[in-house]
C-alpha cells in the first residue's frame, strides 16, 4: 500500500471506442474511493499529449451524475491522440518532460488507457521515473477494438465494434438478399483491422446457415487471391442469389503487402490505408460484371455505443477499476486482464500481466479459427466469439435520441514553461 497521498493522471490514447469513457468514470471513482492514498485526478487533454503540454484537466469537478452519464457516452471524453512515443534514446526529452510535469502537480499515479503502443509508454515511463529519481506507478488500461493485445482473452471495446458488425452484415443481407433478382447481387463491407481478422470475424456471428450472410470473410491472415475470391463469389450468387462479403481494411496480397495502401503513415508509424472495398468492388464489376454496393463501417463501427455489449461494457468497468486497485497495491508496470474462465455459461475474472509481456506483441487471429477455405469462421471461433457480444446495455434516450454527455475540459494552472512535443 503507498504510504504517500498522491495525485493520479489519467489519459485516452488511440482509436477511441464505443466503451473506452466507461473505463475512465471507473478509474475516477475508483480513484475517489482511495482518496486516502489518491488526492486528484487529472485526465490529459487529448491523451498524453495534456501531460506533455501541462494541459491537464481536474476531474474532481466531474459530479457523480457526469460520471454515471460517462458510463454510457462514446468518443473519448477528454480527447484521445496518436502520438507515439519513440525508444527512450530518441525521445528522452518527451519522457523527462512528462515526468517533471507528475513532479510538478505531486502525481504519483498514471493510468494510460489504450492498446499496444499505450502499453509501451507505460513500461518506458515507469522505468525512466525511476531512474530519474520520482518513482512513478504506471499502469495501463485495456482498450483496443481491434481486440489484438496478447495474454487479456479479450480486449474492452473490441465486443461492441463485434456486435455492430454481425448486426450489420445480418440487416443488410435481409436488404440485398430481398432486392438481388433485379439490383444489387454484390454487397462488400469494409471493416476495421490492419494486421489481425478479429472484426472480419465477428461478422461470422450472423450466419447461423450457410445461405446466411456473410457468404465471404477475408481476413488479414490470409492471402487474398483474386481468382479464388471470384470464384466464390459466382459460387454465391449461383447458389444463394447474392454475396454478401465482410472484409478486414488490413487485407493482404501473396507478397503481404496491403491490398489498399494509400502511400502515406499515420502519426503511430502505420501505413494509410485507402479502402479495401471499392478495390473489391471494381474487381467484381470488372471481371464478372454484376451489380454491386459496397460500405465502409470505419468511425460507426467504434462509436455505436446505442448497440454496445453489456458484458464489453462491464469489462471496460472491471479493468478501470481494477488499475486502480493494483496501483494501491503497490504494482508497477502491469496491465488488469481478462481472464475466461468458462463458455457456457460464460464466465471472466480479472487477472494481471505485466507490462513487458504485452508491449509491441500482437495478437492475430489463429488458424484454428479460420475455416479451410479461408473465408469463415470455424464452430471454436463461433465458441470464442459469442459470449463477448452478450447483452443489451442501451443508453438513455430523451425525443428519439440516445443522451450522452459532454465533459468540460477546464484546465489546471500550468506549473511549468511551455513544452512543443
Amino acid at each position: 500500500m503507498a504510504s504517500k497521498r498522491k495525485n493520479a493522471f489519467y489519459a485516452q490514447s488511440g482509436g477511441v471506442t464505443a466503451v473506452i469513457n466507461a473505463s475512465a468514470a471507473a478509474v475516477i471513482a475508483t480513484c475517489r474511493q482511495h482518496c486516502d492514498v489518491i488526492g486528484r485526478v487529472y485526465a490529459g487533454r487529448n491523451g498524453i499529449l495534456g501531460a506533455l503540454r501541462e494541459e491537464l484537466i481536474d476531474t474532481s469537478r466531474l459530479s457523480d451524475a457526469m460520471l454515471a452519464g460517462l458510463r454510457h457516452t462514446p468518443g473519448g471524453a477528454f480527447g484521445s491522440c496518436r502520438y507515439k512515443l519513440g525508444a527512450l534514446d530518441r525521445d528522452r526529452a518527451k519522457y523527462e518532460r512528462l515526468v517533471e510535469v507528475f513532479r510538478a502537480h505531486d502525481i504519483g499515479y498514471f493510468f494510460y488507457n489504450g492498446g499496444g503502443d499505450s502499453a509501451d509508454t507505460c513500461l518506458k515511463i515507469a522505468r525512466l521515473s525511476e531512474s530519474m529519481g520520482y518513482p512513478i506507478q504506471a499502469i495501463h488500461v485495456p482498450k483496443t477494438v481491434d481486440n489484438d493485445l496478447p495474454i487479456t482473452d479479450n480486449c474492452p471495446g473490441f465486443g461492441s465494434v463485434a456486435k455492430y458488425v454481425a448486426v450489420s452484415i445480418r440487416e443488410a443481407g435481409l436488404d440485398v438478399a430481398s432486392m438481388a433478382e433485379t439490383s444489387t447481387r454484390v454487397f462488400i463491407l469494409e471493416v476495421m483491422g490492419r494486421h489481425a481478422g478479429w472484426i472480419a470475424a465477428a461478422a461470422g456471428l450472423a450466419a447461423t446457415r450457410e445461405q446466411e450472410a456473410p457468404h465471404i470473410i477475408l481476413f488479414p491472415e490470409i492471402a487474398f487471391d483474386p481468382d479464388r475470391f471470384l470464384a466464390k463469389v459466382e459460387e454465391s450468387v449461383r447458389d444463394h442469389g447474392y454475396c454478401a462479403v465482410v472484409a478486414s481494411e488490413g487485407l493482404r496480397n501473396a507478397d503481404g503487402g496491403f491490398l489498399s495502401e494509400a502511400g502515406t503513415r499515420d502519426a503511430f508509424g502505420h501505413a494509410q490505408l485507402g479502402g479495401v472495398a471499392p478495390y473489391l468492388a471494381q474487381l467484381v464489376q470488372d471481371r464478372l460484371k454484376l451489380k454491386f454496393h459496397w460500405a465502409v463501417a470505419d468511425y460507426l463501427q467504434r462509436s455505436a455505443r446505442h448497440i454496445a455489449a453489456k458484458v464489453d461494457v462491464r469489462q471496460a468497468q472491471a479493468v478501470g477499476r481494477a488499475a486502480v486497485k493494483l496501483a494501491v497495491k503497490g504494482h508497477n508496470a502491469v496491465m488488469p486482464t481478462i481472464v475466461r474462465v468458462a463458455d457456457r455459461p460464460y464466465k471472466w475474472k480479472i487477472g494481471v500481466a505485466p507490462l513487458d509481456q504485452v508491449a509491441n506483441v500482437e495478437k492475430k487471429m489463429p488458424r484454428e479459427f479460420i475455416s479451410a477455405d479461408g473465408y469463415r469462421i470455424t464452430a471454436k471461433c463461433r465458441t470464442y466469439l459469442s459470449p463477448l457480444i452478450g447483452g443489451e446495455d442501451y443508453p438513455p434516450y430523451a425525443g428519439g435520441l440516445p443522451e450522452y454527455v459532454r465533459v468540460p475540459h477546464r484546465l489546471v494552472a500550468a506549473k511549468l514553461a511551455p513544452f512543443a512535443p
